[in-house]
């Protein structure tokens, strides 16, 4: 008979033949007629006559594949939380590793100078699978950026703001300001291995910009202009919002320049009971959805392919008049943007569906 391998039975399947061998055994055939007999190995005939003798048949009952509960390879349990609490809990240059994203050979480096365990880069992946990481486009902030005053931001300054919109039933909108160029190529494409596919862009460049507003409830405003952003674009688009609106409009916007001009400031000034400027934190955008609003503007665009700045104009308008004709989709922005923030469940109280 010829000999089988085991490791492709079912473990019920392996002890009925340890079993089966066991009591040929015991029938008085020897080791090597029973491994002939039902095709096995005579080493495993010897091995299996041994535990029997030390441990009676418990030793042949079915076993458990895989590793073992609380087993981690060569790092122990102990050490796989602490690897990966520092993985999670900072990035390889605060660690002084000649590294500035996590990849496996990060990984591999941090574990072989804190753990002095050596592993090649598909143990160390499989370590990353296990501890609930995965590969993803990493998240840019600004060296200058201000945690703690973002922080504050989220837990006292907008709190503020939609109190106060609720007692004065004014509506809260996001704005913020973009630019569309021609030669902006966005998304992937098939293509043969080593062979890109070509994409065809005009020869004289040209864009235009956009300035946008939207609301929780996926309410949205919006201005397409050409040249540089101005006061006098920023102010046109307030009277644009202002006429908009049936109520009072609270528009909250970034530190731009623009946005806290004398021109602006004297504008806004005798219209305190129509529109009021608020300000997000310096060097963080990720509080704002209209963020995420650009960049679906830019992708839509861009797959336009528009051949000179009045096709670009069309293409973007059509666009933004078919998202406000989805509020659903607006409203969605802010349900993304929650779970993009490191603390979602703070932001239930920041972003809230309803207002």
């Amino acid at each position: 008979m010829a000999k089988r391998d085991a490791r492709f039975l079912s473990p019920e399947a392996q002890a009925e033949v340890r079993l089966r061998v066991l009591n040929a055994l015991q029938d008085g055939m020897n080791q090597a007629q029973a491994a002939q007999t039902f095709g096995v190995s005579r080493w495993s005939v010897v091995h299996w006559a041994k535990a029997h003798r030390q441990a009676g048949e418990q030793a042949l009952a079915p076993k458990r594949r895989g590793r073992r509960t609380g087993e981690a390879g060569k790092l122990s349990t102990k050490q796989c939380e602490r690897m990966r609490a520092l993985v999670v809990g900072k990035m390889p240059d605060q660690l002084k590793l000649p590294f500035y994203l996590w990849t496996r050979a990060a990984v591999r480096e941090l574990i072989k100078r804190e753990c002095a365990v050596s592993l090649s880069l598909t143990a160390v992946g499989g370590y990353l699978k296990r501890w609930g990481l995965s590969v993803q486009r990493p998240v840019r902030r600004a060296y200058e950026r201000n945690d703690e005053a973002v922080a504050q931001w989220l837990a006292e300054v907008y709190p503020q703001i939609a109190a106060r919109a609720k007692r004065e039933r004014a509506s809260i909108y996001w704005g913020d300001e973009t630019g569309l160029r021609s030669d902006d190529v966005r998304g992937r494409s098939f293509a043969l291995k080593g062979q890109p596919a070509v994409v065809r862009v005009p020869g004289r460049r040209f864009g235009c910009n956009v300035i946008s507003a939207l609301t929780n409830k996926g309410e949205m405003s919006f201005m397409v202009f050409e040249g540089r952003f101005q006061a006098e674009q920023f102010i046109g688009f307030c009277e644009r919002l202002i006429k908009q609106s049936p109520s009072k409009v609270f528009l909250i916007v970034d530190g731009h320049s623009v946005h806290r001009c004398t021109k602006v400031r004297d504008w806004l000034e005798p219209r305190v009971q129509q529109i009021e400027l608020f300000f997000l934190p310096g060097y963080a955008p990720e509080l704002n959805p209209d963020e995420l609003l650009n960049g679906d503007i830019k992708r839509a665009v861009g797959q336009a392919r528009p051949r000179d700045r009045q096709a670009m104009k069309a293409a973007t308008r059509k666009w933004l008049h078919r998202r406000q004709k989805q509020p659903t989709v607006l409203a969605n922005l802010f349900h993304a943007l929650m779970f993009a923030m490191p603390q979602p469940e703070d932001l239930l109280d920041v972003y809230p569906p309803d207002q």
